[in-house]
């Protein structure tokens, strides 16, 4: 398994302000100020990382996958995607992207979905909702609070029916994908738990979260 030290530094170059493991399956949040930059780092390869952002300043301010794929024209996440709230203000961007491909509408699994899709034997497995949830009460976030999120290096093909798949990822293990904040941005992240389906290869392991500084900043 890689660790910290395999790892290289961050994918945008600068001061670090922050540098965390998220065990697998846990859950993690912070503030990530306006100007800085969070690399999350896929450290072992095939692991799902879900993820919804809001405005620090105003959390009634919070991503939205209508508003971001109806202005890129794409469902799917790369350089250059800008994520939003529904009023179209801008909350992340991604600057730099080693996997290419990142999903907005796979969802973030629950004991719920787990039961309906796997089998009732799965409910009382741990779940992204249940992350988000844990997580989200440390920001006085709550079930109201919870919208369609981001599953970074997840990998959801739609067949030309319309009908979605959740198969293999296309990230490798060390691969990782840089956010700009635009604003001071809440991220809340559940290092998906998911264990029915190959969005982690069966396998939940560990990520890794840099925030970094431009100079200019430090």
């Amino acid at each position: 398994m890689n660790t910290i030290a395999d790892i290289g530094p961050a994918l945008i170059a600068g001061q670090v302000v922050l540098d965390e493991l998220v065990e697998a399956r846990g859950p993690w949040s912070a503030v990530v100020a306006a100007g800085d930059v969070l690399t999350i780092v896929d450290l072992d390869g095939n692991q799902a990382v879900d993820c919804i952002l809001y405005a620090a300043q105003d959390t009634s301010t919070r991503y939205s996958a209508a508003a971001t794929i109806a202005t890129q024209g794409n469902i799917f996440l790369t350089t250059g995607s800008v994520l939003r709230a529904d009023s179209g203000q801008e909350l992340m961007t991604v600057v730099a992207d080693e996997v290419g491909v990142h999903d907005t509408i796979g969802g973030a699994c629950s004991q719920e979905s787990n039961t309906l899709r796997y089998g009732q034997h799965t409910h009382e497995q741990h779940a992204c909702v249940e992350n988000f949830l844990i997580e989200g009460a440390k920001w006085d976030l709550g079930k109201k609070d919870l919208v369609s999120n981001i599953n970074w290096f997840m990998n959801v093909p739609v067949d030309p029916d319309g009908a979605l798949g959740i198969v293999d990822g296309l990230s490798a293990p060390g691969k990782r994908v840089a956010l700009r904040a635009e604003v001071d941005t809440l991220v809340l992240v559940s290092n998906c738990p998911q264990i029915n389906n190959p969005c982690n290869g069966f396998n939940p392991t560990p990520v890794r979260m840099i925030v970094t500084r431009p100079e200019a900043r430090a």
